[in-house]
């Protein structure tokens, strides 16, 4: 009789299933004991494990590190849950060869997941995610190495303090400190609860922010953890019921690498937005380099850098393609339509607690409000800025692959615009007239279809999404 495993599937960023049913201990313990095998065959030593605030988070975590001990690696345990980019600023602090941090990000509360990070502190490459998967499917649970206290240890590392120190050399904290208010941090239940009002203690501005929803919570306080605008409702109540609102409100993501933004009155200023405001902060402030952005990412970033002066590089989506650049050196900013974003001088990661402080010196070194900076930026580039995303839930991959073919072959015109050209990069994206675009592509870490377009309005946007959900379903 033949031993059945589960097959896991490292996507864009890692493996991610459902708790209780592919996410157990057992399958936990079989991805460890691929990427320990991985780690020893390219000659790494050392490594360190982190969690976020999902269910049974701490007991995962556990379970990983105490595999690649008995594998004969050096392991140390997060002291507690974390961030995704304090576990990554760890590796590297520390000299780890690797890291793995249990979380499944911004996916549903029901959902865990494996990401791997690499000793320079950021998303492991292409080539190691596609090895782990490939030893993967051949481990079964009684190839897992058995853990003896007795013969292993597991250490524990406490980065907080580290990590605080870091950021402050990252921002100028004397322009954070004129602000003139408060920011109001969302952790929405996830792993940067806690940790931007920690930092701002640490640099003794106690006062610089204030939480919401920053309990942790293994059920994101009944959201889902994606910091988008149908998630923020909490959030844009708060920024409008309050006489003396923040100055803005950050909401980052179950293990804080992903950030969203509401101005004052509650309106959502989206990642697109941030990434315009990040890059002419970062080039304002003196310093130079590549500009790298997903497919996804808005035409308004590339218009922005190319006024700059800034050369620009495009992806696949993913951060670790992003990574796969700022490795290279030489990159100013990069990232992803997702909110995740990485800057010159920190991490080759996406960070949403350093990215947060950012924009709060941003309105401090200009004095004028978020929304009101995008504006002039608009103005600048002369490029009105309209964009949403459609999420279609196709668990077929057979129905998925029908949907995309739908779109391969969208003759001359879609949703009244005349078609310029079709690129299949990464899924299937449609070039349309008034450099408006649309792209369709499978979610790597969900059983959905995304669908992603901007246009110079939101009618324009609005018709494309409603043609392409047609296109798609039928209906």
């Amino acid at each position: 009789m033949t031993e059945r495993t589960d097959e896991l599937v490292f996507g864009t960023d890692g493996w991610r299933d459902v708790v209780a049913e592919r996410f157990t201990f057992e399958n936990v313990g079989r991805a460890a004991q691929a990427y320990a095998r991985q780690l020893l065959a390219a000659g790494g030593r050392r490594v360190l494990v982190g969690h976020d605030t999902r269910f049974l988070g701490a007991r995962f975590a556990r379970r990983a590190a105490e595999v690649l001990a008995a594998n004969g690696l050096e392991v140390a345990l997060s002291a507690d849950y974390l961030p995704t980019p304090a576990l990554s600023f760890a590796v590297k602090r520390y000299g780890a060869d690797g890291g793995v941090m249990l979380t499944a990000s911004h996916n549903p509360a029901e959902y865990n997941g494996f990401k791997l990070k690499g000793s320079y502190g950021g998303s492991a490459s292409d080539a190691t995610y596609r090895g782990v998967a490939e030893l993967v499917a051949r481990v079964r649970p009684a190839d897992v190495a058995s853990f003896d206290p007795r013969r292993h240890a597991v250490e524990r590392f406490d980065v907080r303090r580290d990590y605080y120190d870091a950021l402050a050399g990252l921002v100028d904290v004397g322009l954070l400190a004129r602000a003139g208010g408060p920011l109001l941090h969302d952790a929405m239940g996830g792993a940067a609860a806690g940790w931007l009002t920690g930092f701002f203690r640490h640099v003794g501005l106690p006062d610089a922010a204030v939480e919401l929803r920053g309990e942790p919570d293994p059920m994101f306080h009944g959201v889902h953890p994606e910091p988008i605008a149908r998630n923020l409702e909490a959030t844009m109540d708060r920024m409008t019921e309050v006489e003396s609102p923040p100055l803005f409100a950050v909401a980052t993501d179950g293990d804080g690498d992903r950030l969203g933004v509401v101005l004052p009155g509650g309106a959502f200023f989206g990642s697109h937005q941030i990434f315009a405001v990040l890059l002419d902060r970062l080039e304002r402030s003196g310093r130079r380099g590549t500009v790298v952005k997903t497919f996804t990412v808005s035409r308004i970033v590339e218009r922005l850098a190319a006024g700059r002066g800034l050369p620009v590089v495009e992806t696949k989506v993913g951060f670790k393609y992003v990574a796969d650049e700022m490795l290279r050196g030489d990159v100013l900013i990069g990232g992803e339509e997702s909110g995740g974003i990485g800057v010159q001088g920190h991490l080759p990661e996406r960070d949403g607690i350093a990215n947060a402080l950012l924009l709060l010196e941003a309105v401090a070194a200009e004095g004028v409000g978020l929304g009101e900076r995008f504006a002039e930026l608009e103005r600048e580039t002369g490029w009105r800025h309209a964009y949403d995303r459609l999420d279609l839930r196709l668990a077929d991959p057979a129905q998925q692959a029908r949907a995309l073919a739908a779109f391969d072959d969208p003759g001359a015109v879609y949703a009244g615009r005349p078609v310029t050209s079709v690129e299949r990069r990464d899924g299937v994206k449609l070039n349309l007239a008034d450099d408006a675009w649309l792209l369709v592509r499978p979610s790597g870490t969900e059983p959905l279809l995304r669908v992603y377009c901007e246009a110079p309005d939101e009618g324009a946007v609005a018709a494309a999404l409603a043609a392409a959900r047609e296109l798609a379903t039928g209906s």
